[in-house]
């Protein structure tokens, strides 16, 4: 049986409801995985996971702020990838929404979407721990958990209306108070079937994904570290990060966490100098101003860091805000004397040519890292946002149209291309950008809009008009799902 016809919006709020109840606790005994062929299939089907998935991140896109941060959407999505291939889940194919927030969460929605709040990082303290999270939530998908929660539901409905029927019978022909007391133990034990269901969840995730870590090459024992790092998170704050609200994280749970890890060989690697650059740049973002930044990264350097070549990167992108270009050159070179070809130091480079006026050495040096790094996501949109500080603007159209291509799901490329196509005055492809932005974004009524004004400039062009029907027809389809 397929399931129901309900709106998307609907099922949208089943998913919030049932990730809610899927935090990251305690852990289960080793059993062999359930079969989630037929009876999960039958209920919701991958293909309908997806769709849902796809619906739920546009209108997901339209509520929160999203990070621009290209390197740091690069990382992130290399990690998952390399968890990924290493996963039980069938499709690799996944669609990560950077959220620009401080607070420590991440989640999983049907479908491959995985949402990961910057602050993430901030919270982590090694690529190890970040990457438990991570894998924990990949877990969740690859087992279907939302899936197998509507089976659940389904599985329970009829034993928990019997079982009500019987206590409003109850009500209906003795003393208030048996009828009362009969009431409240048929919802105890609906509550409390779907909470032992969501442990039952979590234990199976917090297996799967260490896991998954050790598959990946990475150190298994980094997930319990994470959740200490949780818990302290709690006991400095009257409110625990949101993560915490559905991810509750327990002394038992991080000495069970230790124990599945010692199954593992303990393989302690070096820090990941990538993931401590990332945490850098989002430390930065996070202060209140570049100043109060390059006081903590300069502390750093002269007593405690967690890896010093990450502080002192900290440090360079500080004096670069701040425009003190004397000290940064100062901090670049230390860099770049270890690593000449390191992505983040090129960028940061060209960053410093930039703020001191030199837009053609900036160029210069994005267009050999580009040659270098063909495709480069991160070079590729610093160049092109280059390209439009200095004017250059045909070049870095011509660069966002591949670009776009090859990343037809980011919202920031096809900002940076409904930008510059207006300024370079192709405002036919200005309106068909801005119309693929919008409907990444659930914005429905302007993506149709734009659909609309780049219709008529279509006119006489048959198989553009033929595209921008198709287009719009497929908005329409996607504001029917909405509704249902």
């Amino acid at each position: 049986m397929g399931i129901s016809s309900k709106p998307i919006a609907c099922l949208a709020l089943s998913i919030s409801l049932a990730l809610a109840a899927n935090p990251i606790s305690a852990q289960k005994k080793e059993i062999q995985l359930p079969s989630l062929g037929d009876a999960t299939s039958g209920i919701v089907s991958p293909q309908q996971e997806y769709k849902l998935g796809q619906a739920w991140a546009r209108s997901f896109r339209a509520q929160v702020p999203t990070s621009v941060d290209a390197q740091l959407a690069d990382y992130t999505e290399k990690l998952m990838a390399k968890l990924a291939e290493h996963s039980e889940l069938h499709s690799k194919q996944l669609d990560i929404i950077m959220v620009e927030n401080p607070t420590l969460n991440a989640f999983a929605v049907p479908g491959g979407v995985v949402g990961v709040h910057t602050g993430l990082f901030n919270y982590a303290q090694s690529e190890g721990q970040i990457a438990a999270v991570l894998a924990h939530e990949l877990a969740h998908l690859s087992q279907r958990h939302f899936a197998r929660g509507v089976e659940q539901q389904q599985r329970n409905t009829l034993p928990m209306l019997a079982a009500l029927m019987t206590s409003l019978v109850i009500a209906a022909t003795t003393s208030g108070d048996a009828g009362l007391a009969a009431l409240s133990a048929t919802q105890a034990a609906a509550i409390d079937a779907k909470l032992r269901f969501s442990r039952q969840n979590e234990q199976e995730a917090d297996r799967i994904g260490i896991q998954t870590m050790a598959a990946a090459g990475l150190d298994p024992y980094q997930a319990p570290e994470m959740f200490e790092q949780m818990l302290k998170a709690t006991q400095f704050s009257r409110r625990p990060p949101e993560f915490l609200l559905t991810h509750p994280v327990t002394e038992k749970r991080i000495a069970d966490t230790r124990n599945r890890a010692r199954r593992y060989v303990e393989r302690p690697l070096p820090p990941s100098l990538d993931f401590h650059l990332m945490r850098s740049r989002v430390r930065l973002s996070l202060s209140e101003t570049p100043s109060q930044a390059a006081k903590a990264f300069a502390s750093e350097l002269e007593g405690h860091s967690l890896l010093p070549e990450a502080s002192r990167y900290g440090l360079l992108l500080s004096y670069i805000e701040m425009k003190e270009i004397k000290k940064a050159k100062e901090q670049l070179d230390i860099l770049l004397e270890g690593k000449p070809d390191h992505v983040s130091y090129i960028i940061a480079k060209a960053d410093l040519a930039a703020a001191a006026g030199n837009f053609d050495g900036a160029l210069m040096d994005l267009r050999l890292a580009l040659k270098k790094n063909p495709h480069n996501h991160p070079i590729s949109v610093r160049l092109a946002e280059l390209y439009m500080e200095s004017g250059q603007y045909h070049r870095g159209e011509q660069l966002l149209v591949k670009h776009s291509r090859q990343r037809p799901h980011d919202t920031y490329v096809w900002y940076l291309l409904a930008e510059i196509h207006g300024l370079t005055g192709d405002i036919l492809n200005l309106h068909q950008a801005r119309a693929e932005y919008f409907i990444l974004n659930g914005i429905y009524d302007k993506a149709l809009h734009h659909l609309k004004l780049a219709q008529k400039m279509a006119r006489g062009n048959y198989r553009l008009s033929t595209i921008l029907e198709e287009k719009t027809r497929q908005v329409y389809n996607m504001i029917e799902d909405q509704k249902g």
